[in-house]
């Protein structure tokens, strides 16, 4: 009875203290997405990270194994969006990293806003705005819960990866300016760089990283989990004969983009990462009484991914390197804020598929598609039907828009017409290899929000006044591309869709599920840990094993 006794106390005491911890609130909330990750990445490298990034956060924190994205298509804007928003781009708007503007009649980027002027580099892509993100952001509702007193800075290489997940009323959003090696900001936010970024700007830390080698932080031939070194399926830089080790930044540089050149090295990493410390030291960021956010993007895994495809040896040394980068920020927080006193979100805007002409080699179905001849061929074929009458607008990887204004002009037939048109081109683009379906805009506008399969994903990016009158589906290992070397993402298939989510810091248990979770489950979740309204579109749901 005495050990019964014990035991109850036991579990009482612990589940009293437990309870207290989920109550108290991080004084930070890091949320990091890591551009172009596959979950595979974790257990595939898992034996040679060190112990204390990935590790750490897999083994101390709470590992969601099963997540995933829920819409299509997977690319950065929208996956940055939803991470943020907790919905989809049906709902959130922001459908790709660019899309046709009907109005404008041209593509317009995700973050682009003319009514805005570059802070840093008047010659930067700073004319950028959150603008066109129709809902709220998870950091959007902690600056309204407690009146704009929480602090809020986005950082990334990218100016999409800096923007959307900073949310509309951040304190600072800022990203790398490849014409000039700096971080750089829009109008929208402030008139003039702070002071912590003109100074870390002076440090010329890019020109020092582009000076450098890019050698294996290993013997290449510990580098098992990936392919050989020299393969005919990765980009090659201008200047080399083939994408191999070591890498002369130095020289290469000249004849590829200068500091633009750095994302593609995991020195980008590097960088960002030291200007997340800057972030954190010059805002003060954590150090005051309410919930501050710093949302990091890492890009130089994406820009990398593209160009030689997730088998390259490039891309197992820079995910060791950015094991190390993580490592060095836990720590950095360990000493700023203090280990318990903050909370980290790991994740991924999307994933990535293998090079295609290599699943082709080794006899697995996959292959190229031609946006190009697809246009031709199809208004070659609506001719025979609508003589004299360009009935396409527009067409871009996945949507057809068709010019209204010709069907506008004859009222009456107007419905009948359109109808025919759709399902023309329907027919037509099924006869195509590697189309695996058409969705036209009336079914999906009437569709169920939840409806299951590919359908379903194609739903749910969906957006009725942005996205096109038709979409198409490519099949598994198919990719809009002409060229045959490196690789892509953007599909509704479990390559792209699977990604990291782990959580660690404040109130975060350890642990791990398999259920099934979308990245949209993870702003409802830290709406509950850090107890603010969830975002204005949230459609997921918090991630209940973190609480049980």
């Amino acid at each position: 009875m005495i050990r019964i006794g014990f035991s109850m106390l036991f579990c009482v005491l612990m589940f009293a203290a437990y309870a207290q911890d989920m109550a108290k609130k991080p004084k930070l909330v890091v949320g990091i997405v890591v551009d172009q990750m596959r979950r595979e990445y974790l257990d595939r490298f898992y034996d040679r990270f060190g112990e204390g990034g990935f590790r750490r956060m897999m083994q101390e924190g709470f590992d969601v194994r099963n997540g995933h994205y829920n819409y299509f298509p997977t690319v950065t804007g929208p996956g940055h969006a939803s991470v943020y928003t907790g919905t989809t781009p049906a709902i959130h708007g922001i459908i790709g990293n660019s899309w046709y503007d009907r109005n404008a009649k041209k593509s317009v980027n995700c973050v682009e806003d003319p009514a805005w002027k570059p802070v840093g580099n008047p010659e930067g892509n700073g004319d950028v705005s959150p603008s066109r993100l129709l809902s709220t952001t998870i950091t959007d509702e902690l600056e309204l819960a407690t009146q704009g007193r929480a602090k809020v800075i986005g950082i990334s290489f990218k100016d999409r990866g800096a923007v959307l997940p900073a949310g509309h009323m951040p304190d600072g959003a800022y990203w790398y300016d490849g014409g000039t090696g700096t971080f750089i900001t829009s109008t929208y936010y402030m008139t003039q760089l702070p002071a912590w970024v003109q100074n870390f700007n002076k440090l010329g830390l890019a020109d020092k990283y582009l000076n450098q080698e890019w050698k294996p932080l290993l013997p290449l031939e510990q580098y098992s989990a990936s392919g050989k070194d020299d393969t005919p399926y990765e980009t090659v830089f201008k200047g080399m004969s083939a994408s191999t080790f070591p890498y002369d930044l130095k020289t290469l540089r000249k004849q590829n983009g200068n500091f633009g050149m750095l994302v593609n090295t995991p020195f980008g990493n590097d960088l960002l990462t030291e200007f997340a410390k800057a972030a954190l030291t010059g805002e003060k960021m954590g150090l005051g009484d309410e919930t501050d956010f710093l949302t990091i993007s890492y890009s130089s895994t994406d820009a990398v991914g593209h160009r030689l495809g997730p088998n390259a040896v490039e891309v197992e040394d820079m995910y060791l390197r950015l094991d190390r980068n993580i490592a060095d920020l836990l720590s950095f927080l360990d000493r700023h804020v203090g280990n318990g006193n903050y909370l980290v979100f790991l994740t991924a805007d999307h994933a990535v598929s293998n090079v295609a002409q290599e699943l082709i080699d080794n006899r697995i179905p996959a292959g190229y598609f031609s946006v190009s001849q697809v246009r031709e061929g199809l208004k070659k074929y609506l001719a025979q039907y609508f003589p004299e009458k360009d009935l396409i607008e527009h067409i871009n990887d996945h949507h057809i828009f068709f010019n209204t204004d010709l069907f506008d002009t004859n009222p009456r037939n107007s419905g009948i017409d359109l109808l025919i048109a759709s399902e023309l081109i329907t027919r037509y683009l099924m006869t195509y290899d590697g189309v695996v379906n058409v969705f036209t805009e009336s079914v999906l506008r009437n569709a169920r929000y939840d409806e299951q399969g590919i359908k379903g994903m194609v739903v749910r990016g969906h957006h009725p006044r942005r996205s096109g009158d038709i979409v198409y589906v490519l099949d598994q290992g198919w990719y809009a591309s002409d060229n045959k070397v490196g690789s892509t993402h953007g599909s509704p298939y479990t390559y792209d869709t699977h990604v990291p989510i782990l959580f660690y810091g404040s109130g975060i248990k350890k642990g791990s599920t398999v259920r099934y979770h979308t990245v949209t489950d993870i702003a409802p979740t830290l709406s509950m840990i850090l107890r603010v309204k969830f975002p204005s579109g949230c459609t997921g749901q918090p991630i209940a094993e973190l609480f049980e």
